[in-house]
C-alpha cells in the first residue's frame, strides 16, 4: 500500500514510518520540519518538505504521489502556544487537515488515520478511566482544534464516503521525543537530569497522566490500516501516573539523586487523566505491551545516545 504520513519526521510519525516500511509499504512523508528532525527521516521514504497549510503545495504532492491512505500526525501540539495564538493553532490543525482531506480525496485516497488527543479533547475528566463517550470539554484551543478535525472527518465520511480511524492518544513518550519542547515530561526530565540540571515540576506533583510508550502507539497505527474503520478509539494504558512518580522513575533510570523544584501550574493543563481502552482492545485487538518503568529505561538509554 502507498501511505502518506504527515509529520513523518516527528517523534511519533517517524516511528510509524519506520514500521510501515518494515512491513513492506511504500511511504511518503510530508513535514515542514518546524518541530520534526531530518535525523528522524527514514531514507527509504520519499520526503517532501511541505507545510500542510499550503493547499497548493499539498495538492502538488498528492498529484505526484497518489497515496491510497493518509496517516495524519502533523500538528501544532503546544498547548500553551494554542492559548496564546489560537488563530495559528486553528490554521495549522483545522485548515491544514482540511487541505489534506480535500487533496487526498481528489487523488483517490480512501482512508485517513488521524492522531487526536485523549487528554485535550475531554478536558478535566468527570470520571476515570475516561471512555470515548465522555463529554467533550476541551480547556485549551489545542484540544478544541483536534476535536474539530474529528468532526470534519465524520462529516467527510458521510458526504464523501471517506473511511477514517480517529486515535485519541494518551501521553505518548519514548525515544526521539523532543527533550527541549514544552510537552514530553519523560524526555524533558531525562535530558535535564543527564545534564545535571534540576527539573521543574509545575504544580505540586500530584497531577496525573496516562503514559503510553511509542512502540505501542505504532502497533495501533499498524492495526488501524485494516481495522477500526469510522471509529474513535482511545489509546493509553488506563492507569494514572503522577508527575512526582514520573520524576522518581526517570531519576532511578538516570541515577539522579537530586530533588525537583516546583513552579506554578500552567494555563490549559488538566489535573488528571487516564483513558479507558476497552474499545481499542475489542476493535483492534490492541493492548499496550511496554510497562512504564521499561519505557522510561528505553527513553533514558536513547537520551544517553545508546538507542536510535
Amino acid at each position: 500500500m502507498k501511505i502518506l504520513v504527515t509529520g513523518g519526521a516527528g517523534f511519533i510519525g517517524s516511528h510509524i514510518v519506520d514500521q510501515y516500511l518494515q512491513l513492506g509499504h511504500e511511504v511518503v512523508v510530508i513535514d515542514n520540519l518546524s518541530t520534526g528532525q531530518r535525523d528522524n527521516l527514514n531514507p527509504q521514504a520519499t520526503f517532501h518538505q511541505v507545510d500542510i497549510t499550503n493547499a497548493e503545495a499539498v495538492a502538488q504532492v498528492m498529484q505526484e504521489e497518489q497515496p491510497e491512505l493518509i496517516n495524519h500526525h502533523a500538528a501544532q501540539i503546544n498547548v500553551r502556544h494554542s492559548v496564546e495564538d489560537p488563530a495559528f493553532d486553528a490554521i495549522t490543525n483545522i485548515v491544514g487537515s482540511i487541505n489534506l482531506i480535500e487533496q487526498g480525496l481528489a487523488v483517490g485516497a480512501t482512508k485517513i488515520i488521524y492522531a487526536s488527543s485523549g487528554g485535550a479533547v475531554y478536558g478535566e475528566p468527570q470520571y476515570i478511566p475516561t471512555d470515548e463517550d465522555h463529554p467533550i470539554n476541551p480547556v485549551s484551543h489545542y484540544g478544541l482544534s483536534k476535536y474539530t478535525v474529528e468532526e470534519y472527518l465524520k462529516l467527510y465520511g458521510e458526504l464523501r464516503d471517506l473511511k477514517y480511524v480517529i486515535l485519541r492518544y494518551a501521553n505518548v513518550y519514548g525515544p526521539r521525543q523532543n527533550a527541549y519542547g514544552e510537552a514530553g515530561v519523560v524526555a524533558i526530565f531525562g535530558q535535564q537530569m543527564l545534564q545535571g540540571q534540576q527539573p521543574t515540576i509545575f504544580g505540586d506533583g500530584t497531577d496525573t497522566r496516562d503514559y503510553v510508550f511509542v512502540d505501542d502507539i505504532v502497533e495501533a497505527n499498524v492495526r488501524a490500516l485494516h481495522q477500526g474503520d469510522n471509529q474513535v478509539l482511545n489509546l493509553g494504558t488506563g492507569h494514572q501516573t503522577s508527575v512526582q512518580e514520573v520524576f522518581a522513575a526517570v531519576a532511578d533510570a538516570v541515577g539522579y539523586g537530586g530533588q525537583p523544584r516546583y513552579g506554578e501550574p500552567r494555563l490549559g493543563d488538566i489535573t488528571r487523566s487516564a483513558l479507558n481502552i476497552t474499545k481499542a482492545r475489542e476493535l483492534l485487538g490492541w493492548e499496550p505491551q511496554v510497562s512504564f518503568s521499561e519505557g522510561v529505561q528505553h527513553t533514558v538509554a536513547f537520551l544517553r545516545g545508546g538507542l536510535q
